[in-house]
């Protein structure tokens, strides 16, 4: 978060001197809007005498569809947010632009004016105009405690771990609040949170910084996203016995190290890359739960080690992505590669990029069926039936495909 980058452009354009299109567009993302791609063709002769090779970036479609989707679910919550920190559960929409700032007011009252289900203006002539929940929102809304109670164990579990993770099991409070809503965490997690767990938790003030603490390692913990899920990754056979489920030539391999991919529908990989993309799914590494001071960073075990970072570090967050930006400022915490982004789009099977948004954001792609999120925490089901007052429509997240329910 401060002093370093994971954008060194002179050395990505350097490395890599036939990607300059897909290198700037990620670094600037204005780039990318105005052109409509990210991912795109790019052709160039080879240095001797044959045919020219070409290279492809892919969008993922459904996942530059899933942050446009988020847009107005977020305006919707963050005015629910404001209206309910109000004494009367009301707000003067002159008070508005003193919450939102001028630009993003004009943003909210179209919301007040699409979803009449969910806010409800009053006021006129002498009484000043405000807005509140309409009484089936409310209801709802009521229900946002019971999820938050239902959060608090996977809150302290994901802390816990994310500290774990760190070179010293310590983390600056300001990155953790640098993230917070990734993580799911109340505004107030310092006062209302970290105080009820003194066993888990302590502040401490190193050269004049706050850092969250561990006070005690739990190795039942110490257990990656990843690992948990390969005793799930079995099917029985006609005979009744144990066997591993069948691998595509997709870069999916068996074993204990080898990461789930997920290569866009255009990605045709040749032989020779499948062969050394085996090698590495099939290399043993560290866990990304050990001290990364005892390996070597040249080291390719130290290397895969890294990916399983940041595959664990997106794996706490609530829905599976985080900004390019938030990922950078973990630097120092857990060692992370200087080429950041490097790294991220060489593991293209199991990271995306978008630029979406105000930011680009990183995606954890095993997460994801199409544009939806397949195992949502009790914090974000809530939010779902609250914002299903909008119109939009549940989801079967077994299937990963909406149901015909809306609630009414």
């Amino acid at each position: 978060m401060q002093g370093r980058s994971m954008f060194n452009l002179h050395q990505l354009l350097k490395c890599f001197p036939f990607q300059k299109r897909i290198i700037y567009e990620l670094v600037y993302p204005t780039l990318g809007q105005k052109t409509g791609s990210m991912w795109i063709p790019v052709k160039y002769k080879s240095s001797g005498v044959g045919r020219s090779k070409k290279k492809i970036y892919h969008r993922v479609h459904e996942l530059d569809r899933a942050m446009d989707l988020q847009k107005k679910p977020s305006l919707i919550l963050k005015l629910t947010a404001i209206i309910q920190s109000q004494k009367n559960q009301s707000l003067l929409l002159r008070d508005l632009e003193k919450q939102v700032g001028f630009v993003q007011k004009w943003n909210f009252m179209a919301v007040i004016e699409k979803y009449p289900s969910i806010f409800r203006a009053d006021g006129g002539g002498r009484k000043p105009p405000s807005v509140r929940l309409t009484d089936k929102a409310q209801k709802i809304a009521s229900e946002e405690a019971e999820a938050r109670n239902l959060m608090e164990p996977i809150l302290v579990k994901n802390l816990r771990k994310l500290l774990m993770l760190s070179i010293d099991c310590r983390v600056p409070l300001e990155k953790i609040e640098f993230i917070e809503s990734e993580l799911g965490l109340p505004n107030d997690f310092k006062s209302s949170l970290i105080p009820k767990y003194p066993g888990f938790f302590s502040v401490k003030d190193v050269n004049g910084k706050d850092y969250l603490q561990l006070e005690n390692w739990d190795s039942s913990l110490a257990v990656s996203a990843r690992e948990e899920r390969l005793p799930r990754e079995v099917v029985l056979d006609p005979a009744g016995g144990r066997k591993k489920l069948r691998i595509s030539k997709d870069g999916n391999y068996q074993g204990h190290y080898a990461f789930r991919l997920n290569f866009p529908a255009g990605f045709r990989p040749n032989m020779s890359y499948l062969e050394e993309l085996q090698k590495w799914q099939k290399m043993e590494f560290p866990s990304p739960y050990l001290n990364a001071r005892s390996f070597e960073a040249k080291d390719p075990k130290a290397r895969k080690r890294v990916v399983a970072v940041l595959h664990e570090l997106l794996s706490l967050t609530m829905e599976k992505r985080m900004t390019s930006a938030q990922l950078d400022a973990f630097h120092s915490e857990y060692l992370l590669p200087s080429r950041l982004l490097l790294c991220l789009i060489k593991h293209q099977g199991m990271f995306y990029i978008t630029n979406k948004g105000a930011r680009s954001t990183v995606f954890l792609k095993e997460a994801y069926h199409g544009s939806n999120l397949t195992d949502k925490c009790p914090l974000l089901l809530f939010y779902d039936k609250f914002l299903s007052l909008s119109g939009r429509k549940e989801m079967d997240w077994q299937g990963g495909m909406p149901s015909s329910q809306v609630v009414s």
